[in-house]
């Protein structure tokens, strides 16, 4: 069963990747002839791909081409292909002028996923591996990227989302992460202090597109012992700064007025 199943995505992958040399509409029985399937599979299988909205038929000619969600796939992969350029040095400035660790994260509610990182050179340092995974409501960068998002999708996450007590200092009434979600949104960073684990901090923002949308965050976390008044406001400033650096790499200008999230 486990094979059987294997082979339908398989196949699945294969029909998606003969449309790969700017075929713009195939139908089913060349479809049939070039992956070697019978045409009842492959009607199967464009029943499935139909249904996803990874492919689409034309009701005129009866043929199939590639569909938006496929276009919104290759959107994303190369936002996350730019973002890693336009974010990397930026990472690396940013450990240079804080001595502390810096990851880059990205919403995938309810969750947010560390997916780059560098080490600060501090025995005593906050660790998260990249590919990581934490719940957004006690990260910095989880808020950071809840706060820019729109309103009503705020209030989907909260009306539903578990907020889990991690610490004893983590937010788990929504409207008081409600009424902080505001805050950070009107500032322009996120914080996190004992919230994801007792004795350690971070700090957040925004890594915008050229559109001014908030792709991913950008944050650096340190122990309680470097995270007192003067050295905060410093981290605070590093990070925002690492994220506007970040964010002209993707084509973004502070000059440029931008809709608000709504």
């Amino acid at each position: 069963m486990a094979d059987a199943k294997l082979s339908t995505v398989r196949n699945a992958a294969r029909l998606l990747k003969t449309f790969l040399p700017h075929e713009e509409e195939l139908g089913v029985a060349e479809l049939a002839r070039r992956l070697g399937l019978g045409k009842s599979s492959v009607h199967r299988l464009l029943a499935t791909l139909l249904d996803e909205g990874l492919l689409e038929r034309d009701p005129r000619t009866g043929r199939y081409r590639l569909g938006i969600v496929m276009f919104e796939l290759g959107e994303a992969v190369r936002v996350h292909m730019d973002l890693h350029a336009a974010a990397g040095a930026a990472l690396i400035a940013l450990r240079e002028r804080t001595g502390e660790s810096a990851q880059v994260a990205i919403l995938d509610v309810p969750d947010v996923v560390y997916v780059d990182r560098v080490e600060s050179p501090h025995t005593f340092r906050l660790y998260t591996d990249a590919g990581r995974r934490a719940p957004l409501h006690c990260t910095s960068s989880g808020k950071l990227l809840l706060a820019h998002r729109p309103d009503a999708d705020q209030d989907a996450f909260l009306a539903t989302a578990r907020l889990e007590p991690v610490t004893r200092h983590t937010v788990i009434d929504a409207e008081q992460l409600r009424v902080e979600l505001a805050t950070i949104r009107s500032r322009g960073w996120a914080e996190s202090v004992n919230e994801r684990q007792i004795g350690l901090a971070s700090i957040a923002a925004p890594i915008r597109d050229l559109t001014g949308e908030v792709v991913a965050a950008i944050s650096a976390g340190a122990p309680l012992s470097r995270f007192q008044a003067v050295a905060r406001k410093r981290l605070t400033q590093a990070v925002v700064d690492a994220g506007q650096t970040a964010s002209r790499r993707l084509g973004w200008s502070p000059q440029v007025v931008y809709m608000r999230e709504s």
